[in-house]
């Protein structure tokens, strides 16, 4: 046992995760721990080989196998989409023309991101949600220039690997990246998934996540692929080594090249291509998130100090155990201190209030002044209200155009910040003003 075990097993603990999984990959050396269970109904023990569901750190492997594409001077990042996927389009006649692959890698191509179709499960899922974009991907800001996630730009550059290797998805994912690296607990598909001790989402209920697999159309965003954090070390060591990948490719997927809008969370802010990059008091890591319904990853990489780290939870307050796991083995392996997440200013200013509906294919929020802040009523569209109820919440001057929540949820604020005098709300995703 490590220092690892009792850190993950305490912070499952104190916020009511069910299983929980970590992987620390240190210069050679590999500390892995894991607790609780796997699925509270089936009561099977979590092991460091249990896959997880990955989600979005799903949008970095996808990434490096586009960069394959460039280093084998098949794809050029500032080139139209179009030109290597005719089948490619949104709404926007314009925006089809001019969205280039570096755009969607940075998701900057400014359409809508969160366009969840199911398009069944057969090799052809992806070539039909091509054709489903065309008619309902609404352009929300001119190509280019803001950030907004967006899940279903990297459901389009699977489909490019996918047509340019002459493969699915996941048979090129498999061939060109999995079984290179020796990634032996690691699943793309439920019929693979199956034959590991594969962790179930749980919702703040406690209850098992039902249906477990979501739409393979948007694997290759985040949607099915399952790994041990073993694997995700292995995964961030290529990095580090300099492995499958050109010099080239690594640097572009390690230096930041775009600034977020709003106040940073845990040192983020940057972004590079396919991964975001993060500041710890002057040490630079890089990473990603993901998160399924139930389930939650994070996955590392400090190349000054040759640090990986994976972790997995699934449900209960995961955020939280996340955090106190991270900052534990950062802390105790390079002495250093990660930054925490903004919380409201001692001394409320008053800002430039604002009023109005905005509006993106998961949700509607609806500002209004109030004193000291604004009200912002948070309404579940599409697949989102499945899952959620509408909120209201107060929010007051953080900096500049950003507004922080007056009280936590589960002991974290949340943060809106207003573009263009209030044309567009930024929360990650751009959220356009409708009606006036």
């Amino acid at each position: 046992m490590s220092f690892v075990d009792g850190l993950l097993e305490e912070a499952a603990a104190r916020h009511g995760v069910p299983g929980a999984a970590v992987a620390v990959g240190h210069g050679d050396q590999l500390l892995e721990a894991a607790t609780g269970v796997v699925n509270r109904e089936t009561g099977v023990e979590t092991t460091p080989e249990s896959v997880f569901q990955i989600g979005s750190v799903s949008k970095v492997w996808t990434t490096a196998l586009v960069m394959q594409l460039v280093d084998d001077g098949l794809v050029e990042l500032d080139e139209p989409v179009r030109r290597y996927l005719p089948g490619f389009a949104v709404v926007d006649p314009a925006a089809t023309e001019q969205i280039t692959v570096r755009q969607l890698l940075l998701h900057t191509g400014g359409f809508d991101g969160d366009l969840f179709e199911d398009m069944g499960r057969g090799d052809e899922a992806l070539e039909r949600y091509l054709g489903f974009l065309g008619g309902h991907a609404q352009q929300i800001a001119p190509p280019g220039r803001y950030f907004s996630y967006c899940n279903a730009g990297f459901a389009v550059l699977g489909a490019l690997v996918a047509r340019l290797r002459g493969g699915t998805w996941e048979s090129v994912l498999r061939e060109r990246l999995i079984e290179p690296l020796g990634a032996r607990h690691m699943a793309l598909l439920p019929e693979e998934a199956v034959l590991y001790r594969a962790a179930a989402g749980h919702l703040r209920s406690g209850a098992v996540v039902r249906p477990w697999v979501m739409t393979r159309a948007m694997g290759p965003a985040g949607s099915t692929a399952c790994a041990a954090p073993r694997d995700l070390v292995r995964f961030g060591r290529m990095f580090l080594d300099g492995e499958l990948l050109s010099a080239e490719s690594i640097a572009a997927m390690t230096t930041p090249c775009l600034t977020l809008p709003g106040a940073s969370e845990r040192g983020d802010g940057r972004r590079a291509l396919g991964t975001e990059i993060f500041d710890w008091a002057g040490t630079t890591a890089f990473g990603h998130d993901g998160g399924t319904v139930g389930q939650s990853t994070l996955w590392r990489v400090v190349p000054s100090h040759e640090l990986v780290i994976a972790i997995n939870a699934n449900g209960g307050n995961a955020p939280g155990l996340i955090d106190d796991v991270l900052d534990g083995v950062i802390g105790e392996l390079i002495g250093v201190t990660v930054p925490g997440r903004p919380t409201p200013p001692a001394t409320v200013v008053r800002g430039v209030p604002v009023e109005g509906r905005f509006e993106f294919p998961l949700g509607a929020y609806d500002v209004r002044p109030v004193a000291d802040g604004l009200e912002i009523t948070a309404t579940p569209l599409g697949v989102a209200a499945e899952m959620d109820e509408p909120s209201t919440r107060r929010y007051i001057p953080l900096t500049g155009d950003t507004w922080i929540t007056t009280e936590p949820d589960d002991g974290f604020y949340s943060t809106f910040t207003f573009l263009e005098d209030g044309k567009f709300l930024y929360g990650g995703r751009i959220a356009r003003r409708v009606g006036g």
